[in-house]
């Protein structure tokens, strides 16, 4: 007697022993299967945090009703849209942006951020480029001198020596007459005291759109394998998320939207390579 009642406590042991085992290995699988707390809020229909300044016009800025908008802002609402989730948005200082990423204060950054160095690749992920930018040359609209980067050797060029675009006026064995910054490089072309100036490509897309009298122009673009890709960023390892990132601004292209949102901000369309 005694030994039946030891083979079957002995056997409702084994039997205990099991169901909490498949019951781990249930959530666990669960758990691999669910993906990230940012993926389950995307493939629920929740709400996803991204970091912008709101200060750094045309990209993320207030209009004149005080409401949040800019490029790299509405962007980020159309894949938003795309992904069938809310945005909020929490504007940062950017010398804080990436660390508030890395504490995970928001989900993802949309302020114009290239992952240029090996430190950022290493650390971060960044979804298809959604702007594309590079050195310009900008001169009068009537000067013709201006068919290759060679033609830029022994012309005047208006640039602050401190920005990489002085060093590659250099390279170009321009002359450069130092200015403080884009604004007064701008006035010497005008004035004639300069031959060119040389500064980002969205940043002189900008200002054309602002002043399209003002009888500059672009005459040089970086070739693509010197322009850079901006992204949505977020921290590494969340692929499934980078996926779905990906597929809504593929669509977002495809369907012509980034191509307005540029015209809209820019005039030019920003959202692939030139």
């Amino acid at each position: 007697m005694k030994r039946r009642t030891l083979l079957a406590l002995a056997a409702s042991t084994v039997l205990l022993a099991a169901c909490g085992q498949s019951t781990t290995n249930d959530a666990t699988d669960s758990t691999a299967t669910d993906g990230s707390d940012l993926l389950q809020r995307i493939n629920n229909g929740g709400t996803i945090n991204v970091g912008t300044e709101g200060t750094y016009p045309p990209f993320t800025y207030h209009d004149e009703t005080g409401q949040l908008t800019g490029y790299d802002v509405e962007v980020t609402r159309a894949v938003a849209d795309k992904l069938g989730v809310d945005v909020e948005f929490k504007e940062t200082q950017w010398d804080a942006m990436l660390a508030g990423l890395d504490s995970k204060r928001f989900d993802m950054v949309a302020n114009q951020v290239s992952l240029t160095t090996p430190e950022r690749q290493a650390k971060y992920d960044i979804a298809q480029p959604y702007s594309w930018s590079g050195a310009v040359v900008l001169a009068p609209d009537y000067d013709e001198r201006f068919s290759a980067w060679s033609d830029l050797k022994g012309l005047r060029t208006a640039q602050s020596l401190s920005s990489n675009y002085g060093e590659l006026a250099e390279q170009y064995e321009a002359e450069v007459i130092p200015v403080e910054g884009m604004a007064q490089a701008i006035q010497l072309v005008k004035q004639g005291r300069a031959d060119f100036t040389m500064n980002d490509q969205l940043a002189v897309l900008d200002y054309l759109k602002k002043f399209p009298d003002s009888g500059l122009e672009i005459k040089l673009v970086a070739p693509k394998s010197e322009q850079r890709g901006s992204g949505i960023i977020l921290l590494k390892g969340d692929d499934a998320v980078v996926a779905k990132l990906n597929e809504a601004m593929s669509e977002l292209q495809a369907d012509g939207t980034l191509t307005e949102l540029s015209e809209e901000f820019f005039g030019a369309d920003i959202s692939q390579q030139q």
